[in-house]
């Protein structure tokens, strides 16, 4: 039951998401899209009352519980960028707003944007370990191995990013030369 309501919360997330642009950039009502786009983290709360109160009707703790932690964690760390950004992209194709920047492909500016997405990671992290800590203590006596791996698959998953994260600062990629090239005659040009 808990994955088919982790599920039904990943596709409601896209449906108010899609729901609320449109609303927003078609038919041109912003309070009515704030208002959808804020019904996203009602799901999550759902999930989170249904998760422990099938443990509290005596569930045993199983990988569902562990999975239900990890998908609240990391829409907790990257629901309202993944928003800003699908946002910034329906601004652009049905608004006419500029296109949105691009993250940074080379360099020191690279590396701080991949250190930027790991500390959403380190959040989404953070977020499922006490979530599942909590169960734990909820749960008190019971068995909770399913549990305590899925805050280890949430450190693990913390510390590959953070090694990916920092292979961009030991070994940043360099802009192509031509590409610099371009880059130093824009400056040139625009006296910057």
């Amino acid at each position: 039951m808990i994955v088919a309501l982790i599920i039904a919360c990943e596709v409601g997330f896209w449906v108010l998401l899609a729901a609320g642009l449109a609303v927003r950039y078609l038919l041109e009502r912003r309070r009515t899209s704030v208002v959808l786009l804020l019904c996203e983290p009602v799901l999550e709360l759902v999930l989170f009352v249904v998760t422990a109160v099938d443990l509290r009707n005596g569930a045993e703790p199983s990988w569902e519980h562990g999975l239900a932690a990890l998908y609240i964690g990391f829409t907790v760390a990257y629901g309202h960028s993944t928003i800003s950004w699908l946002d910034g992209h329906a601004a652009h194709r049905l608004a006419g707003a500029p296109r949105p920047p691009r993250p940074p492909r080379y360099g020191l500016a690279r590396a701080r944007h991949e250190g930027r997405l790991w500390l959403r990671t380190l959040v989404a992290a953070a977020v499922a370990c006490a979530l599942l800590q909590a169960a734990v203590w909820y749960v008190g006596d019971g068995d909770t191995s399913s549990l305590r791996t899925f805050q280890w698959v949430a450190l693990r998953a913390l510390g590959i990013h953070g090694l990916i994260a920092l292979t961009y600062l030991i070994w940043p990629k360099k802009a192509p030369a031509d590409a610099a090239a371009r880059s130093e005659e824009g400056r040139t040009l625009t006296g910057r």
